[in-house]
């Protein structure tokens, strides 16, 4: 049954399909009179613990009818509730069998388990009732222990569940590093609202997860298999918050009991080494005394040798410095005497030299006079040549003229003034 197909009268049409290897094969519409209906759901809540749901495999007590509009049709009298019992055990035990054969029965139980499980990725519904039950017990503990918790929202049961799921699980993968554990929680529940539990698919994302996965999914009594490839399972939320408080009670208490020990030990080495110490004092303070007694003389002949040392040592220095001043005096009258004569030989020589660099440079400067003379422009002009400029600058590629510019023709004697009529390019 694809679709249950209810109405507001209580009449249902329900879509009927076949499927092999996951495709529809065969389909076809069913018809469940309102009476009939009430009886068969009924009968599932006694016996299944829940009422008649969709994507359900049924057993079903059926008559062929005909209709010239609606066409042929199944018209369900009786559905046997035991039937879907009996497909859900069967999907299980394939399921066990699949990961039997890969060995990931045990392979999530295999990682090592967080010695504090401080940090907890859920997958629940965010209005879940189990939900609301785990967070109370790890939120409101007596000891104040402290948990982070981060909620990864998925369908819990029916169709989307085992997707919405794994594709939570593929989420934190991706940030495995931030948390320590997963739990999925839920509310309580009939078999087949828990079908989605035995899917190979998801038990295999359960079973081969990176870090420990906790379930607490319902108060059913036959495990799923989920619930038995988890690294531990629970039967209510309550009680697997429990197991959390208690993973922090496992570590509080030798932690605890080793700190009285470390406080009982500690006085006990303070106490030990207090008595050490006063007897080294003790000690100490005697062989202190004996030794200053006994190295008092020794002091005391040492100073007086010192003594006689310094005044030997210091009368030696005081001779050597007198000689060094004697020979200091000698040596500085001999260099002034050498610097006196050097100098009255410059004062001798400077007029001789002076007149001759004066004489040397006065030639120098009638040379440069010459130079500069020759250079001036006028002398080229007398030579017949002519400057011809353009707004007071030579004639050129940076100062052009074009046909009816004024340009200024210099000569030695006299300045032309003339006006462009032509203009043409020289060899």
């Amino acid at each position: 049954m694809h679709k249950l197909g209810q109405t507001r009268s209580g009449h249902c049409y329900p879509e009927l399909v076949q499927k092999e290897d996951g495709k529809i094969v065969a389909e076809m519409r069913g018809t469940i009179w309102k009476r009939n209906f009430e009886q068969i759901n009924a009968r599932f809540i006694e016996v299944v613990k829940e009422p008649l749901k969709e994507d359900t495999t049924l057993l079903m007590k059926v008559k062929v009818s005909f209709h010239e509009i609606y066409g042929m049709s199944l018209q369900i009298s009786d559905i046997d509730p035991n039937y879907a019992l009996g497909e859900l055990q069967r999907e299980r035990a394939e399921t066990l069998k699949r990961l039997q054969k890969e060995d990931l029965i045990n392979a999530n139980q295999k990682v090592p388990f967080p010695l504090l499980p401080k940090r907890v990725a859920i997958i629940s519904a965010d209005s879940s009732k189990g939900l609301s039950d785990f967070m109370k017990v790890i939120e409101q503990n007596d000891w104040n222990y402290s948990f982070f918790t981060m909620l990864f929202p998925a369908t819990l049961q029916g169709d989307m569940a085992e997707h919405t799921i794994i594709a939570q699980l593929e989420k934190i993968k991706r940030v495995q590093d931030h948390f320590d554990i997963v739990v999925i929680v839920r509310g309580g529940g009939g078999e087949v609202g828990m079908s989605c539990y035995n899917n190979y698919n998801l038990c295999k994302a359960i079973a081969s997860f990176p870090l420990p996965v906790l379930t607490g999914i319902g108060h059913s009594t036959n495990l799923t298999v989920a619930e038995m490839v988890s690294y531990r399972n629970a039967i209510t939320p309550t009680e697997l918050g429990d197991f959390l408080i208690q993973a922090f009670h496992n570590f509080s208490v030798p932690v605890k009991d080793a700190a009285k020990s470390i406080k009982t030990q500690v006085q006990r080495i303070i106490d030990q080494e207090r008595a050490l110490f006063m007897q080294t004092s003790l000690s100490f303070k005697h062989e202190t005394r004996q030794y200053l007694s006994e190295t008092g003389h020794v002091l005391i002949n040492y100073g007086r040798n010192l003594k006689s040392g310094v005044i030997s040592a210091l009368q030696l220095r005081k001779e050597k410095i007198g000689r060094v001043e004697q020979q200091t005096a000698g040596a500085c009258k001999h260099l002034f005497q050498q610097q006196h004569s050097l100098l009255q030989n410059s004062l001798r020589e400077l007029p001789i030299h002076g007149k001759m660099v004066v004489r040397e440079a006065t030639n120098k400067l009638g040379q440069l006079e010459q130079s500069i003379r020759l250079m001036d422009p006028i002398n080229v002009l007398n030579r017949g040549y002519s400057i011809t400029t353009f707004n007071g600058k030579s004639i050129g590629e940076n100062n052009d003229v074009t046909t009816g510019d004024e340009i200024v023709t210099r000569t030695a004697k006299f300045e032309l003034v003339s006006t462009v009529k032509s203009k043409g390019k020289s060899n």
